[in-house]
């Protein structure tokens, strides 16, 4: 399976051209800007839209307009993931978005548990603390998620977030995939990734 991986988007999305092709593709949140529904709703008919088989995606901290949102209505194709998974073809693919009222309640630390140990693809927000996540001097992922994704051991692991870090990297065997797409600066995008598993 081939698997196209963006993220941080922040309504750029309709500049993106000439995407290569894949069997899903796989957004990690912030899809907006500001978090308005006229962002997300215009990202979703963008998104949904696209020529892929499979595409599917969560929420990043800027689109909290959906939070606790149920989205009705998508093609059988599109598949949204709130703490939830999806098997397409064999491959397990499972998404926790960011929400910072989840971060503050503490409900995010529940969901990083709750992701099940056969995942193929694991897809969020933040990264897993140290690994494509340094930005002016600091770590900013999350280290119960590292203990997550060591001990589950996924084959891939998509996120986004951290717009100085987009690259690719392989550590204990896992793939890490920071998919930014628009850069810290805001001011060009920077190529998605394609990963085949």
């Amino acid at each position: 399976m081939k698997i196209l991986h963006l993220s941080d988007t922040h309504g750029c999305h309709r500049r993106l051209a000439n995407l290569p092709e894949a069997d899903a593709t796989v957004h990690s949140g912030d899809f907006t800007r500001t978090g308005s529904e006229q962002e997300a709703l215009d990202f979703l008919n963008w998104f949904c839209d696209l020529p892929y088989p499979h595409k599917i995606f969560i929420c990043g901290n800027h689109d909290n307009c959906l939070r606790g949102a149920t989205i009705d209505g998508l093609d059988s194709t599109v598949h949204y993931l709130c703490n939830s998974g999806v098997e397409i073809d064999g491959v397990k693919f499972y998404g926790v978005p960011l929400f910072m009222g989840d971060c503050i309640s503490g409900r995010q630390a529940r969901n990083i548990g709750h992701i099940p140990t056969d995942t193929d693809v694991l897809i969020t927000h933040s990264p897993a603390y140290g690994i494509l996540d340094f930005d002016e001097g600091i770590h900013y992922g999350n280290q119960q998620l590292l203990a997550k994704v060591l001990e589950i051991r996924p084959r891939l692991h998509l996120f986004g977030h951290i717009h100085t870090q987009h690259g690719v990297t392989t550590e204990h065997g896992i793939v890490f995939s920071n998919g930014v797409i628009m850069n810290a600066g805001y001011t060009h995008l920077n190529s998605p990734h394609i990963f085949t598993i």
